[in-house]
């Protein structure tokens, strides 16, 4: 089965990570051919390039702009005039809004990916509902939820986003080191993209309130990459200086070397103020064996429990900041929690066991 998957190509964030890994791991499903296209060519292009997936560029798309739109809905004609697919795959409404209506003209089967746990009251979701998919797959069974109450589809899935088994390059002491971080210390980390919503600021007013408690260490990993996130930097940044936290903050932009940077850490903190679809940068922290502090609302509920970490209300930077306490203070409790967190992705993302699971879904549906 041949698949072709559509994405924007200008962000990187959980999306992305996630077609990067369908491309990684792709012996998993030898039966599976995943080929992919974008608009814009940027980390994701170049990450699939190096993994010998080079995408097929339709050129860049803004929706103002109707010339551009044409364009590259003429170059995705061509494309599926010249090669032969089983099922073209659009992920998020962005994609299914621009090539959906040209996909069903050429008479393919039409899946929507859904990777955000929306109401369906944005414009472009509400313009996705004009092309109907023929299935729709979801990232967790909240997003699965959400989608019922906005999309009319024939039939929708639930599918698990398979994660890669970590390859960590660097020791915990060299990366400490690179951090201007105390050997001793112990480290939370977050890594997210720079949204309010991740909950970047009610963590540093949570470690505020730990400013007396010596011995921790805060890694803020994500690059600004739109205006909007370069000005909350700022406003994070302003935080820290007024908490008189900045000291023990490191501000440490987009990384390529994650696994790494998770290998140095001791707690992974993400205290989303708003429900999301699921969290792969959860899964990712599991598996380097920490234990997990986030927001007990949408998705990571399904992947957090208290074996493995600790579920607090979200917006409440007191009840995190006396959970994060517990674990800086508590290293034996730590210890157990991320003992069982290295254990809980296989449970959910088995990367093998996903990419079976991802080709049987498709293959329902592809071109017989």
């Amino acid at each position: 089965m041949r698949a072709l998957h559509l994405t924007s190509g200008n962000m990187y964030g959980g999306v992305e990570t996630f077609l990067a890994t369908l491309a990684r791991e792709s012996e998993s499903a030898p039966e599976m051919h995943s080929e992919f296209a974008v608009c814009f060519e940027g980390r994701l292009s170049g990450e699939l390039t190096v993994l010998g997936r080079t995408p097929h560029v339709l050129g860049h798309v803004r929706l103002s702009r109707p010339h551009t739109l044409v364009r590259a809905r003429r170059a995705l004609t061509d494309l599926l005039r010249r090669e032969s697919f089983d099922v073209i795959v659009c992920h998020q409404p962005w994609p299914c809004v621009v090539f959906g209506p040209v996909v069903r003209r050429a008479g393919f089967p039409l899946v929507l990916w859904v990777h955000m746990a929306s109401e369906g009251r944005h414009w472009l979701e509400r313009l996705a509902r004009r092309t109907r998919p023929d299935l729709a797959i979801c990232n967790s069974h909240f997003t699965a939820a959400r989608l019922s109450r906005w999309l009319s589809c024939p039939r929708v899935e639930q599918v698990y986003c398979p994660v890669s088994l970590p390859v960590i390059s660097g020791e915990r002491a060299h990366v400490r080191r690179s951090l201007g971080t105390p050997a001793n210390d112990v480290v939370i980390v977050q890594v997210s993209r720079l949204e309010e919503l991740k909950g970047q600021r009610v963590l540093l007013m949570a470690l505020a309130e730990l400013v007396d408690l010596h011995g921790w260490t805060c890694w803020i990993v994500g690059g600004a990459q739109r205006p909007a996130e370069i000005a909350y930097l700022r406003q994070l940044e302003a935080v820290a200086r007024d908490k008189g936290i900045t000291d023990r903050i490191r501000f440490i932009g987009e990384r390529s070397d994650v696994p790494a940077i998770l290998s140095g850490a001791d707690i992974f903190c993400q205290p989303n103020t708003l429900p999301e679809a699921f969290g792969l940068s959860l899964v990712e922290a599991m598996h380097a064996g920490l234990p997990v502090v986030t927001s007990g609302i949408g998705g990571a509920c399904e992947i957090v429990d208290g074996s493995c970490g600790v579920l607090t209300p979200p917006g409440d930077a007191s009840a995190l900041s006396m959970a994060l306490q517990q674990l800086i203070v508590d290293r034996d409790l730590n210890a157990r929690l991320g003992a069982a967190a290295r254990r809980r992705p296989d449970a959910l993302c088995d990367a093998s066991r996903q990419m079976r699971r991802i080709h049987q879904v498709l293959s329902s549906v592809a071109v017989a």
